[in-house]
């Protein structure tokens, strides 16, 4: 056998081993929480302000549930899976090295149905409405929304990379909290123009319940590239010697 199929083999069967399972399992948990909380967040906010769109309240509502939400998953999966909770991670990971490619599927399987679970939840209990799904504004164009999700991506995962750093010292709920601070400054800054998804899987739950993919490259293009920035720039050139075995930790 070739020494690639060996290294190939070796690393699919890593993907399947029992802790493995165990991170899958706790990605899945994980996602559907924090989907479950910042969507319904969403629909609380129309129940409660019809004409959420133009009330500000509203964008403050999913702001603080998306970085409360956050912070909660990534105190419950950070020692198991490493709460990646976002498919833009997961993906930093593997070009990264620091998660292997069978690995980075199954987290990416775990976290979509996971998603698509939570809005299906959402949608049968909550009878009369629809699922909000993050759509782009007027003022914005396809490539101005997916650059705009891709920076602030970028600015969570680089967040998430200075939390983890050993170097910092040992990682603690202030870290956390901190990461769950900067998803809901996105929310904030964001919002009005693009949804301020920053996660893929999120974007893909709504959109698949609602039954619209209107626009859903754009929340996936930007997220992806940009968290792939953040993770390559942080341990390639501001931190090059960044441990690798401690790095399988870091997730959002």
């Amino acid at each position: 056998m070739a020494p690639s199929s060996v290294i190939v083999t070796s690393r699919f069967h890593e993907s399947i081993t029992r802790h493995a399972l165990r991170s899958y399992l706790s990605e899945f948990i994980s996602t559907f929480f924090y989907v479950f909380l910042v969507v319904g967040s969403g629909m609380s906010s129309r129940k409660l302000m019809p004409d959420a769109s133009l009330n500000p309240t509203s964008l403050v509502v999913v702001a603080i549930a998306s970085a409360f939400a956050l912070s909660c998953v990534l105190y419950i999966a950070w020692d198991i899976s490493g709460g990646h909770v976002n498919p833009a991670v997961t993906f930093a990971m593997a070009v990264g090295g620091h998660v292997s490619v069978p690995t980075a599927i199954f987290y990416w399987v775990a976290q979509l149905i996971a998603s698509v679970m939570a809005c299906l939840v959402l949608r049968v209990i909550v009878v009369g409405m629809h699922v909000p799904t993050y759509t782009i504004a007027e003022e914005m164009t396809g490539f101005g929304a997916s650059v705009l999700e891709g920076i602030l991506t970028f600015v969570l995962v680089f967040t998430v990379y200075a939390a983890r750093d050993p170097r910092r010292g040992p990682m603690s709920p202030n870290g956390i909290l901190l990461v769950g601070f900067v998803a809901g400054a996105g929310v904030l800054a964001a919002g009005p123009f693009s949804g301020g998804s920053m996660n893929p899987a999120c974007a893909f739950g709504s959109a698949t319940i609602a039954g619209s993919f209107r626009n859903q490259a754009v929340y996936w293009v930007g997220p992806l590239i940009g968290a792939t920035i953040a993770g390559l720039l942080y341990d390639n050139v501001l931190f090059s010697s960044f441990p690798t075995e401690l790095s399988e930790g870091i997730g959002v």
